[in-house]
């Protein structure tokens, strides 16, 4: 609805939204795969970018399309376990 609502109100290639969510699962991940929590948060929300913003910053980090596998890396890392507990501590769920 979001997504919907920007390009409704002519907001498309100004901003983009990235959604988080506690339960946050990518379409062809397993339910335990860590990577799935480079997508989640406490609770749910949405973060609104500015992409002339986000191209700025991106244009000075060395290769910024290589982002999301260097973090889904380092959290298989840290694994499932420990980023499950990590999230409840901060859902005050633990």
């Amino acid at each position: 609805m979001a997504e919907a609502l920007l390009a409704d109100q002519g907001y498309e290639g100004t901003y983009q939204l990235a959604s988080f969510h506690p339960e946050y699962r990518f379409a062809d991940a397993e339910p335990e795969d860590p990577a799935n929590f480079t997508n989640r948060s406490p609770f749910p929300m949405l973060h609104l970018l500015r992409e002339a913003g986000l191209e700025q910053a991106l244009s000075h980090y060395p290769d910024p399309e290589a982002i999301p596998e260097r973090n889904i890396a380092a959290l298989r890392e840290v694994g499932h376990e420990a980023l499950a507990q990590a999230l409840a501590r901060l859902r005050g769920t633990s």
